[in-house]
């Protein structure tokens, strides 16, 4: 007899993979600020802009042409692909399309990742949950910006991996294939070599430990194709505009000391945060499962687990890659779990329980396997499509960035006054959207690309910020003639006081400043003869507004830039 086959209604009915790709979109829109929380960090201008100079040039930069203080000093555009793909999204469908194409890496990190649990843990249920949970933790560091790639390639890498374990080895080929493009994507490549790494310490691990002799030789067999897999995507990751120095550049940023005390993505998350509920949840639930992993002798997941833990809790950052990671490992578990509490010397109603969530998972699986076309997932981006690009579209909806936080009356006044405004003060944050509002005719003091102007430039604006003494010869130094700050910036205080500047504009979110005359200023300090201390109080920006910039000394309270997210 031929077995039965489904009803093709089934085929176009939503599938749980079509639910955690949709996940995403009833977080941002429904439980978040929407559009403004995927442009809730400047640098996406500056990235758009970086594509805008590629596209004309037909050549990735090396040298620098945004900034008046590091005026073609050499830069590594190091997301240069991002940069370029949409940046054409940008030139021909508007900010509407980056933020679409955005949600749907989110979308497709999302599903991918459900189909990892639902492999590795066997329980339709569990999957569907874990997912959830880490979904909902990852979306601390949801913003439109190149490192959304190295999300995904997480749980590509994952899968990969994963199959191997089981024996296909040779499916860790098309690896270095992905780490080309993944590098020139996002200078976050190297998680997936640290991924393989942690497969092939796993089997070290086991030929460490066992004694005999059959198995030490099988656990060292087993690591050789990992540790092949993991050099050459290491050598593949050579294959990008900058060769090697770009790994040189890199090893010097992530082992300076300034971003990981100023910027606010390096920092520990506080627990305050609306969306550390589910990162805690994802630490109990993994630590629990990096244990079981250990007694089941798995030790390349619990390599993954406690090692990402460890870097999530140093850097929220890090925080989605590690739910990503655990989520498969925490689901496995679990059903782990039910299982043996299914025959477990309990309480007769665990046990019932415990059958009745195996069985109706094995239900739920059976009809979720059916092949879908996913109409339900095509549809979702459908309706955010149309919704963006609608002509009165809803506040959540609007692909621009928020004048709430962004200074766009301030520049459209400013640019009034004098087209070319040259030599503009302003923090990070806001010298991202000068890039993206003015340039080419703008050059910023600073903008967000740390890596490039180092800890000095960075303490020198972070100094100014917060008026330390010599504020006044930070800003003569470099020739800066207009001031753009929030109206509560502590510098803002100081330059109504400062006879050589004076108030072009202030609109009670935003205020601007300038010289009252070319050189005045410098004419000030011969006159006085000596750095002028402000009467201003300073505390090293302890207590100053972290909504100013994204760039902070270092304060437990500080979580993500983005923190200003409702609670899931």
């Amino acid at each position: 007899m031929s077995e039965n086959k489904p009803n093709p209604v089934i085929r176009v009915l939503p599938s749980l993979t079509d639910v955690a790709f949709v996940m995403p979109v009833l977080f941002l829109f429904l439980r978040m600020q929407g559009a403004d929380y995927l442009l809730g960090d400047g640098d996406t201008g500056w990235h758009i802009r970086t594509g805008d100079w590629i596209l004309q040039n037909w050549s990735v930069p090396y040298r620098d042409m945004f900034s008046y203080t590091k005026p073609g000093q050499p830069w590594f555009a190091w997301e240069w692909l991002w940069d370029v793909v949409f940046a054409w999204l940008h030139q021909h469908l508007g900010m509407g399309a980056v933020l679409l194409g955005s949600l749907l890496v989110i979308c497709l990190t999302s599903a991918m990742l459900f189909r990892l649990v639902r492999r590795m843990s066997g329980n339709v249920l569990l999957a569907i949950v874990t997912t959830f949970i880490a979904t909902a933790a990852s979306s601390i560091h949801w913003l439109a910006r190149p490192h959304l790639f190295t999300l995904l390639f997480v749980v590509i890498f994952c899968m990969v991996l994963e199959r191997a374990r089981e024996g296909r080895t040779r499916i860790l080929a098309i690896l270095p294939f992905l780490t080309v493009i993944w590098t020139n994507l996002h200078g976050g490549f190297f998680v997936g070599i640290v991924l393989i790494g942690a497969y092939a310490a796993g089997e070290l691990v086991s030929w460490l430990i066992e004694t005999e002799a059959d198995v030490k030789r099988g656990a060292l067999r087993r690591a050789k194709p990992y540790v092949l897999a993991a050099a050459g995507c290491a050598a593949a990751s050579l294959i990008n505009p900058y060769t090697y120095k770009l790994h040189v550049h890199m090893w010097r940023f992530l082992t300076g000391g300034f971003h990981m005390e100023h910027i606010s993505e390096y920092l520990s998350i506080s627990f305050q945060h609306p969306q550390a509920l589910w990162f805690e949840l994802m630490i109990v639930a993994g630590a629990i499962a990096g244990m079981w992993s250990l007694y089941r002798k798995r030790f390349a997941h619990a390599i993954l687990i406690f090692g990402w833990m460890h870097l999530a809790l140093i850097s929220s950052r890090n925080i989605p890659i590690f739910v990503l990671v655990a989520a498969p490992i925490v689901a496995w578990a679990l059903n782990e779990f039910l299982g043996r509490l299914a025959s477990a010397p309990v309480a007769g109603w665990l046990r019932s329980a415990a059958d009745s969530v195996r069985s109706i998972a094995a239900e739920i699986d059976e009809t979720d396997r059916v092949p879908r076309l996913h109409v339900a997932s095509a549809f979702a981006i459908t309706i955010i499509g149309l919704l963006v690009y609608a002509p009165n579209a809803p506040e959540k909806f609007r692909p621009e960035y928020s004048k709430k936080r962004y200074p766009a009356k301030a520049l459209e006044a400013l640019r009034e006054q004098d087209p070319s405004l040259r030599n503009v003060f302003t923090h990070d944050e806001w010298g991202d959207y000068l890039i993206y509002c003015c340039y080419p005719e703008t050059k910023v003091f600073i903008d967000g690309r740390v890596d490039f102007y180092g800890p000095e430039l960075g303490k020198k604006m972070l100094e100014a910020l917060n008026v330390k003494y010599d504020w006044e010869h930070t800003l003569d130094r470099y020739d800066v003639e207009t001031v753009l700050l929030p109206v509560d910036s502590p510098l803002a205080g100081a330059l109504k006081e400062s006879r050589p500047w004076r108030v072009v504009y202030d609109d009670g979110m935003a205020i601007a400043f300038r010289l009252t005359e070319p050189g005045r200023l410098a004419r000030h300090f011969r006159t006085l003869g000596q750095p002028k201390a402000s009467a201003v109080a300073c505390d090293g920006g302890i207590h100053r507004d972290r909504k100013t910039t994204k760039t902070d000394n270092r304060d437990p309270r500080i979580t993500q830039p983005n923190s200003r997210s409702e609670s899931l």
